[in-house]
This record gives structure tokens, C-alpha cells and sequence, in this order.
């Protein structure tokens, strides 16, 4: 009979935590490292030409 030795449950739920919290860590770095520019549509000069259809 092979041993094999086992993690501990209370092991895995460190483990759990710890890459959840990793996860969590990084993905806040991640949305706060880029700034989000508003594009404010007022200001921008729409400029359509107009066109005469004929049909």
C-alpha cells in the first residue's frame, strides 16, 4: 500500500483564500492603474455634410 500523503481541508481552505485574495488583489490594481477619461460629446464638432438624394 502506497501512502500518499493528503492536504488537510483546513489546508485547502488556506489555500482557497489565499489565491482568492490574490485574484482579488490583482484585479483591483488592474481597474484602479487605468484612469478612465470621460469623453465629453459637447465639446467635439460634429461636422456631417449635407447631401442632396436625388433619386
Amino acid at each position: 500500500i502506497y501512502l500518499i500523503p493528503q492536504m488537510s481541508p483546513i489546508m485547502w481552505l488556506n489555500l482557497f483564500i489565499m489565491f482568492s485574495m490574490t485574484l482579488i488583489l490583482f484585479n483591483q490594481n488592474m481597474y484602479f492603474s487605468f484612469k478612465n477619461y470621460k469623453i465629453n460629446l459637447n465639446k467635439i464638432n460634429h461636422k456631417t455634410p449635407k447631401t442632396n438624394w436625388k433619386w
